[in-house]
């Protein structure tokens, strides 16, 4: 069986459920301990008896402050290294305010900010710390969207949200440059719709149904699944992508090149 994270050790942001969730475990079957921070006790504790001795369920925010220095630290003690991070935790902010630029509020723009990019801002600060102290390079992978740079406004106007990952993509390159020559690597990967517990709202509507069979047009226009992203997170977290960094990764069914209104060479 091909492991090519045997003997590493991840953290993974977000790692209780949807994408993370799929994530940590992937990764635990690539050979790779694992720490999962989430917020919740119920789903860490789900995940840690999923994980098994290989897993270690970490308590937090990831807004919070010290939450990644914490799951770093848990790693270190528990496993004995630190080898890359997967941040995952993020979401919706329409329900507090996001939403199109002229209806977009002031508490949705912040709270959208912040759980969407001051989390990755925590979590990639405490990583390339962590790396330079160790002086052992590291991967350090983030989770953004299509929506970060192939915008969707008729059922998909949050503006804040894009913004959020936009910047998510800035500050992964400009990571990427600037700690390349300390074997440091900073990778996106980009999905699009994703079947999950955040994208309850899209799965549930008829129209956004109708329109992904368009707009995402491979293996029969469907939905996306946490598992699609896998490979490619265990292939950026691994050494096989060693000459990877910098780079943008969109999973998306092909949403980037699509119209999404019509079915091609219909």
């Amino acid at each position: 069986m091909h492991r090519p994270l045997l003997g590493k050790s991840i953290v993974v942001i977000g790692g209780t459920t949807g994408l993370g969730r799929s994530a940590a475990l992937a990764v635990r079957n690539a050979g790779a301990r694992v720490v999962v921070v989430g917020r919740t006790p119920r789903s860490l504790s789900e995940i840690g008896a999923l994980l098994g001795e290989s897993g270690e369920p970490v308590l937090g925010d990831a807004i919070e402050v010290g939450t990644a220095e914490r799951a770093i630290t848990r790693c270190l003690e528990r496993f004995g290294g630190f080898d890359g991070l997967y941040h995952v935790a993020g979401g919706s902010g329409r329900r507090r305010g996001d939403g199109l630029l002229h209806e977009l509020t002031e508490e949705g723009w912040q709270f959208t900010q912040d759980l969407n990019l001051k989390s990755v801002f925590l979590s990639n600060r405490a990583a390339v710390r962590q790396f330079l102290l160790q002086g052992s390079g590291g991967s350090v992978l983030n989770c953004g969207s299509v929506l970060g740079f192939s915008p969707s406004p008729q059922f998909f106007g949050t503006h804040a949200y894009a913004t959020a990952k936009a910047g998510l993509i800035g500050l992964t390159r400009s990571a990427a440059a600037a700690y390349a020559k300390h074997g440091i690597r900073f990778n996106v990967v980009a999905p699009a719709l994703v079947a999950t517990p955040m994208s309850q709202r899209a799965q549930s509507d008829d129209a956004i149904r109708s329109f992904i069979k368009t707009k995402q047009p491979l293996d029969g226009g469907r939905m996306g699944v946490p598992e699609d992203l896998d490979a490619a997170v265990v292939w950026l977290l691994s050494g096989e992508s060693r000459f990877v960094t910098g780079q943008v990764i969109a999973i998306d069914g092909g949403w980037s090149h699509s119209e999404g209104q019509f079915s091609p060479l219909s």
